[in-house]
Parts: structure tokens; sequence; C-alpha cells
């Protein structure tokens, strides 16, 4: 029976993330299960948002099937999640929302409707028309500027200012570890969310030139409320693990704030994503297939369909099953070359 994908879990009943180091990860069952030097976890990765592999971690190729099927995403990073090395893929299926997000990117006016409103969702009030992006990235600084003022003053944890460098992260003092180690949990989390939705992590508004500029648009939404609290309160508590701690910080954070319910719309509304969608195509099963749209001029039309097809309903053979697209292809297209030789999709040049 073809899987009804209305009955997968959704992004926002997820767990969030779960960063893990030196262990094995292995499938079990439909699930992972983590295993070190202390035994064996396991973790029902149906409902997982994203899985951060820290170093010394080994995963087994049915562990990563496992992952996909179950739309975890797999992120490879640094000790404490601090570094970004690659990823793998969501289950996003539609490309709806990547259109969009495209068409709002590439055109000026829209660019910058969703520049101030990502600005504006930060502050408690609509932000002035007549302010120029300049002034907008002025009062930032400043509800930034605040916002470690004030965490500060609430823990008594000294502040001066962010300052860290990646190949010398010893050097940085405690709250400065503590911010990254926090935001690289945030950041996979709203990478998670991006792709889930089937948005493009590459094309940011406010930030650009990265494959992550769009992340980074959607976490600093969150900062504030989220990574700068939980990264003092980590350093206010004392000890050694400053990175442990803040991860544990953000975890609870996360589930208390109800993060996950937030991003998805969050990012629709940032947008200006229209809430109605073209419903997908129940197959002859009456299952929901993923089989898409082909463009044209006048608005696009369905897939799977063979639309030079004669004596059969709807493009499909007695089976029920879709016809091949190559062979629709090659039935309905041929192009004379200058040399009079025939050409087509599948043909060598000159075949006959």
């Amino acid at each position: 029976m073809p899987l009804d994908l209305h009955t997968l879990p959704k992004f926002r009943d997820g767990w969030g993330y779960l960063y893990v180091e030196h262990c094995r990860v292995e499938q079990e069952a439909r699930a992972i299960a983590i295993f070190d030097a202390e035994g064996k976890v396991p973790v029902p990765c149906a409902a997982l948002a994203v899985l951060m592999l820290g170093p010394g971690t080994n995963i087994t190729h049915a562990a990563v099937k496992a992952l996909a099927e179950n739309g975890c995403l797999v992120v490879w990073c640094g000790e404490g999640g601090v570094r970004f090395y690659g990823l793998g893929i969501g289950e996003t299926r539609r490309a709806d929302n990547t259109y969009h997000q495209a068409r709002m990117w590439a055109e000026p006016a829209k660019h910058m409707m969703v520049v101030r409103r990502m600005y504006e969702m930060r502050f408690p009030t609509k932000l002035p028309p007549g302010l120029t992006l300049k002034q907008i990235r002025g009062m930032e600084g400043v509800r930034v500027r605040e916002a470690y003022a004030r965490a500060s003053r609430e823990t008594g944890v000294t502040w001066a200012g962010r300052s860290y460098r990646r190949d010398k992260w010893e050097a940085a003092d405690p709250i400065n570890r503590a911010l990254s180690a926090a935001n690289a949990c945030l950041y996979g989390l709203c990478h998670a969310g991006v792709l889930s939705a089937g948005f493009s992590p590459a094309l940011g508004f406010i930030h650009t030139g990265l494959q992550t500029s769009f992340v980074f648009d959607v976490a600093d939404l969150y900062k504030a409320e989220t990574t700068v609290p939980a990264a003092f309160r980590a350093v206010a508590e004392g000890g050694n693990d400053v990175e442990r701690r803040v991860r544990l910080n953000c975890r609870d954070l996360f589930t208390e704030t109800r993060l996950l319910e937030r991003v998805i719309p969050d990012i629709e509304y940032a947008l200006f994503c229209e809430k109605k969608k073209r419903p997908p195509k129940p197959d002859a099963d009456g299952a929901v297939t993923p089989a898409g749209e082909l463009w044209d001029p006048g608005g696009e039309v369905d897939a799977g369909v063979n639309y030079a097809a004669e004596g059969k309903e709807d493009g499909r053979d007695n089976a029920g099953e879709s016809t091949d697209g190559l062979e629709r292809g090659v039935d309905t297209l041929a192009v004379g070359g200058e040399d009079g030789d025939v050409r087509g999709p599948g043909l060598g040049d000159g075949a006959g």
C-alpha cells in the first residue's frame, strides 16, 4: 500500500535536535541506536528534526537510510556543534516554496519587503515606514546590544563584546564559546525547518553569499530570546564543559518556547506566502504521488500524463501506470538537423 504522506510526523511535533560525539550510530528496527562506552541508547528518529554528528562519530549506511526515511536532517559538525561541515537532505517533495522564495529574492522591491518584515519581526512594534535600511540596521544593533547587556545584568556574567576565532577556539572567553555553541544548535534547528518546508537555505535576504544565508536570517529572529539567555545562564552556572551545558540549556529552552512550532509559520509570514497550495493529484489507487507538474506558459499542467496517448484515460495505460516520459518525448518530437538528419531525445545524430 503506498504511503500516505499526510500521516508522516510533522516538523513542529519533533524533538528538535540531538548532538552526539565519540559514538557509533546504527539502525535498530525502523529507528536508530547510539552506542558508546556507557552502552546503548535507542533513538526514535521519526520524532527527531536534526541529528548533529560531532567528532569521533561513526554511522552506518543503514542508519543514514533510516534517518532519511523518517525525514531527519543529518548534519556533520565540529566539536560542540560549533563548525558546520556538511548535511544530508530533508524530506520535502514539493518545490512551491522554493519558487516563491526565489521570486521574492530576485525582485528588488519584493526583496526589500521581506528584509523589512524580517527586521520588524524582531521588534515589539512595527517600524516607521520612512526608515532607511541603514537606520533599521542601526536599530537592530541597539536591540542586540541591549539583549547582551540585559543577560549580563541578570546573570552577573561579565560581557566585553562578541569576539572569537574558529581557529583559536580555546582562546575565546567562556561566554563567547557558549554563544557560539548555542547558536550552532539554533542554526541546526532552523536549517531543518527551512528544508522541511521546502525553502532554500542559500537564498538569504539579509545575509547573502553562503549556502546557509537564509538559515542565518531565520535564526536571527530567535537569538535574543533563546541562545543569548541560554549561553549566559550556562556560564553563570560555573564549572568546565560550558559547551555541553549550553547545549542542554538550549534543548530545554527550545522546548519551553515551542520553537519548532514557530519556525515554519514565521518563515511563511516573512516571505508573504499564501496559505493555499495546489493539492497533490491522487493516482489510480487513490494514493498521493509526488509526480509534480510540467511548466507551461499558461500555468503548470499535470506530470505523469502522456499527452500524445490515444485510447487511454488521463494518459494512463490499462494497468493504471503512468507512461514513461522518455517514450512520450520520442513519440512526439523529432527535429531535422541542418544536414537533413533526424535528431530526437535518446537518439544519436543521424539515427534513422
